[in-house]
């Protein structure tokens, strides 16, 4: 029977990623979701998601069938999804950010030349 909760895969081959919020925002939402081990994705996404070479078409086509078959899979990793979602903020961000120019700042008048 089909999974009412289940509309389908985000699939983000990417080679180069800044942030990620496409993977995010998937994750967010609890949608399972495919990704490319090769770019900073991998750190986003943690283990709630699976991470395929993004130039590896045979990995990225049987991480999908596994995804649309597997509805364990999927639950599995719409909770794993939710829960690595929850760790990110911009509230957490912002504080992260202030703490870096901070010790910048502070880093700049220890050093008088």
């Amino acid at each position: 029977s089909p999974d009412p909760q289940f509309d389908g895969i985000p699939i983000l081959p990417s080679l180069q990623e800044g942030c990620g919020l496409p993977v995010l925002e998937a994750m967010a939402c609890g949608t399972p979701l495919i990704t490319s081990s090769a770019s900073s994705l991998a750190e986003v996404v943690g283990d709630a998601g699976i991470m395929v070479d993004r130039r590896d078409v045979r990995a990225l086509a049987e991480a999908m069938a596994w995804v649309l078959t597997d509805e364990g899979k999927r639950r599995e990793m719409r909770e794993k999804g939710l829960r690595q979602a929850a760790r990110f903020s911009w509230e957490k961000t912002a504080r992260e950010t202030l703490k870096v120019y901070r010790s910048a700042v502070g880093a700049e008048r220890r050093y008088q030349p």
